[in-house]
């Protein structure tokens, strides 16, 4: 399914249609401050609303993936419905709360009311670490006020979000909603007094959180990275278990790998971490990376020497290893974009043009100048129109991006990829990304000529009056189409005429 269409995006028309509506019912129902931080946090682009499927699945597929903790949803049963079941398309193993709501409801508070008494029914200590209620467009649009919920029934942790579509860009950014909360909560905890330790136990050597969703193998890539510095790989942000968050606050330094979580290095910088940008990507971005990680820890010089010549040449001997030859276009909305660009330039692809939905943050300020000081295009926030230009500009071997773009690539005859499911679902650190690319990439872009082949037998086929399923040839009537075009041009005048009057 396109992620601008279909009943659980954000289309044309789609939920977001009423957008400013809902946001000046938002900000009338006491909601201004809410909708002034996700504006601060999330700066929107050019384009007036989200072009990625509901942003609130970023957020319920965080708390989803968290071992005792539960989820309750508030909103319209088609969007619940949607996020239910998209949840569960991507392998959720375990319900979705949902606390129905009609407009007596709304407007009396009595969804309150019930979202109170839901919460008060889950919170059983022995199942359950945290309970989380996130609010969707109409109950954040009306004020309902998570924040007068109990913070804690029974030891269990109540944590509210909202994650409106209208205030929140993309679901990539609304999984920071949900982290950053529960970081905040945590740290609280951790001010009050002693916490549980971590279900791992404790590192014996200080650690570098990780700030960002990234294939499982790149953390431990990165902690061997890490070792000749005497460090030790923290965990990784968001979190599948609740004492993990003590473990991230604890870490001193905190690599902000996907650079968006804006609200998640709020919390970071409220404990006094240093945030480091960028990631060990690629030879380059390994070597500055490991140096800043490294400085910002006080490393001696001679260890961080020491960790970048036990890489360095790994690295550049995979990439020489697996060259990538060819004009490559890409876009996505994970927040990896400008760190895959990096690995493929240095592969030997030409990258004219990274397009990312999310927005421009100072932790990804060195990815961005690396990648124009070798000619990229790099656009923030960049809408599917700018993706589609940059393909049909550029004219690339192959093209890279969300399933809309890849859909008008093929359809055009140029081979392309899936970012989400063929790119970032790789290891992209140190040695073992440096080669991970190069054969899904290189593969692909052996395919132009089978994709021209195919375009020119499908060439006519499904478009136009032909568009659909037909058992025989359609029979065309010219007439009747410019029967109906008189018409509405007809009306159109009288229309104007009444205008005048």
């Amino acid at each position: 399914m396109s992620e601008s269409q279909g009943a659980y995006g954000q289309g044309e028309g789609g939920c977001t249609s009423g957008a400013e509506r809902l946001e000046a019912d938002a900000r009338a129902a006491g909601n201004a401050e809410l909708l002034d931080r996700f504006a601060a946090d999330y700066p929107q682009g050019p384009h007036d609303r989200p072009q990625t499927m509901c942003p609130a699945f970023g957020s319920l597929r965080v708390g989803l993936r968290m071992r005792r903790v539960a989820t309750v949803l508030c909103g319209s049963a088609c969007c619940v419905y949607g996020l239910s079941f998209i949840s569960h398309f991507y392998g959720a193993r375990r319900s979705v709360g949902y606390v129905p709501f009609d407009s007596e409801t709304l407007v009396t508070g009595k969804l309150f009311e019930d979202i109170r008494a839901a919460v008060h029914e889950l919170a059983d200590p022995e199942r359950y670490d945290a309970v989380v209620v996130a609010n969707l467009c109409v109950p954040t649009a009306s004020g309902v006020p998570l924040r007068l919920l109990p913070s804690e029934i029974n030891g269990v942790r109540v944590v509210g979000i909202d994650v409106p579509g209208f205030g929140v860009p993309t679901h990539a950014e609304a999984k920071d909603v949900l982290s950053g909360a529960m970081l905040n909560y945590a740290r609280q905890e951790a001010m009050a007094g002693p916490v549980q330790a971590p279900a791992s136990g404790r590192a014996d050597r200080p650690t570098v959180t990780l700030l960002g969703e990234m294939f499982p193998a790149d953390p431990m890539v990165i902690g061997g990275m890490l070792a000749p510095m005497g460090l030790a790989v923290g965990p990784t942000v968001p979190v599948r278990d609740w004492r993990e968050l003590y473990a991230a606050l604890d870490s001193k330094v905190i690599a902000a790998i996907h650079p968006f979580y804006s609200a998640s290095i709020r919390e970071f910088q409220a404990a006094g971490r240093t945030i480091v940008g960028s990631a060990p990507v690629g030879h380059d971005g390994t070597m500055d990376w490991l140096a800043n990680i490294g400085a910002a820890y006080n490393v001696p010089a001679e260890q961080i020497a020491a960790a970048q010549n036990a890489f360095g040449p790994a690295i550049k001997g995979a990439i020489a290893n697996a060259p990538i030859k060819g004009c490559i276009t890409l876009s996505g909305y994970e927040g990896s974009e400008l760190l895959v660009a990096r690995l493929l330039i240095e592969s030997g692809a030409d990258v004219p043009y990274v397009g990312t939905a999310l927005g421009r943050t100072p932790w990804s300020a060195a990815d961005k100048e690396w990648l124009e000081a070798r000619g990229t295009v790099v656009k923030y926030r960049a809408s599917l129109e700018d993706d589609y230009a940059a393909m049909e500009a550029f004219e690339p071997d192959l093209a890279i991006g969300t399933t809309p773009v890849v859909q008008k690539a093929k359809e055009s005859g140029t081979p392309a990829l899936y970012f989400t499911n063929l790119i970032s679902a790789r290891p992209l650190m140190g040695p073992a990304g440096a080669g991970s690319l190069a054969q899904v990439i290189n593969t692909a872009m052996g395919n132009r000529e089978r994709m021209a082949s195919m375009k020119a037998f499908f060439e006519g086929v499904g478009t136009g009056d032909t568009a659909g399923i037909w058992e025989d040839q359609p029979e065309l009537h010219p007439d009747f189409r410019e029967s109906q075009r008189k018409k509405q041009e007809k009306a159109a005048r009288v229309a104007k005429a009444e205008e005048m009057i």
